[in-house]
């Protein structure tokens, strides 16, 4: 099981008590920028119900910080057909507005790349966001991200397609930033 201890967070499996307010959450999230029936509750149930190891090509983690889970990062790697061989896609959503804007969501990313890259023989991170998403911009920026380039019309939303932005980081850039 995979448990990643930082400075102000902790990356770790869902306890089975924390599952369904993360359910929630995520409703509550995935309503305003994914297309209707991408996550399905049962569907996130059974994921986070195995949580803390690949599964089905997805790990997800919850992030823990002042002793209660704020929100949760996703690796995934598949389909197969779309990323090759050592790369992955990161997400994390932040649950709620009070918890965002402290540095724990760049810090749990960037515990996570690092763990990738020296555990999982990954070459490659990328990571896509709503182009109106500043914050997670920043984020990408911050952590040493390249935009690659915008994808026009990419995900259907609630309120019409949105266009992407999509950032890749690689193995080699990370090591350069760390030295």
């Amino acid at each position: 099981m995979v448990r990643i201890e930082g400075e102000n967070v902790v990356l770790r499996p869902f306890e089975a008590d924390e599952v369904e307010p993360t359910v929630r959450a995520w409703a509550a999230f995935a309503d305003s920028v994914l297309p209707p029936g991408t996550v399905t509750a049962e569907r996130l149930r059974n994921r986070l119900r195995r949580s803390g190891r690949f599964w089905r090509g997805f790990l997800d983690l919850a992030i823990e910080a002042d002793g209660r889970v704020i929100g949760e990062v996703q690796v995934r790697r598949r389909p197969a057909q779309t990323l090759p061989p050592g790369a992955v896609e990161l997400g994390i959503v932040i649950h709620d507005q009070g918890d965002r804007g402290r540095g724990t969501g760049s810090e749990a990313m960037a515990l996570l790349i690092t763990w990738l890259f020296e555990s999982e023989e990954v070459a490659r991170v990328q990571l896509s966001t709503e182009v109106g998403n500043a914050a997670m911009r920043r984020v990408a920026e911050k952590l040493g991200f390249d935009l690659e380039g915008v994808m026009r019309g990419f995900m259907p939303t609630s309120r019409g397609r949105a266009d992407y932005a999509m950032y890749a980081l690689t193995k080699g850039d990370w090591e350069a930033r760390r030295r």
